[in-house]
């Protein structure tokens, strides 16, 4: 369970750290965009009150609610689940990302009403819209890591 707290520690850590400089320290609430690394990697300030990509963004206040206890119940399960059934070590790093991850963004939920989604990727003539952050990063690569890093105890 060490293994699981540390990194999602650190990852919370990481995200609250990014989101206070760029969009702070680096003004980009004020400013709206930052051309940092064109068009590979810019900074787009979208307060994203829904779901991956906007979706559920309707009634924010509720679903403000809604995602907050959603966030903290997966996380509830993940820490439960790791610890109920012996996890290996890349399925414990992958638990804290995930945790760690979605605890992020449910502190800016709960700050600001919203999820700060800042780093906006673009290549190769395909110009992106979204943006997203290192919460967002985290989450993703502990959920395909929980399922990649599984055992299948059962199976012959």
């Amino acid at each position: 369970m060490k293994t699981v707290f540390w990194t999602g520690f650190w990852v919370f850590l990481a995200d609250q750290v990014t989101k206070y400089i760029v969009v702070h320290a680096m003004g980009l609430q004020r400013v709206g965009s930052i051309d940092f690394w064109p068009p590979y990697l810019n900074f787009r300030m979208a307060w994203n009150t829904g779901i991956n990509f906007g979706l559920l963004s309707g009634e924010a206040g509720l679903t403000r609610w809604i995602l907050i206890a959603v966030a903290v119940a997966i996380c509830l399960a993940v820490v439960w689940w790791v610890h109920r059934d012996p996890a290996g070590p890349w399925q414990r790093i992958s638990a804290g990302l995930l945790v760690g991850g979605a605890l992020g963004n449910v502190v800016d939920r709960l700050l600001y009403g919203a999820v700060a989604d800042f780093v906006n990727m673009s290549c190769c003539g395909i110009d992106n819209p979204f943006s997203f952050n290192v919460a967002d990063v985290a989450v993703f690569a502990g959920a395909l890591g929980l399922i990649v890093f599984s055992t299948d105890k059962k199976a012959p």
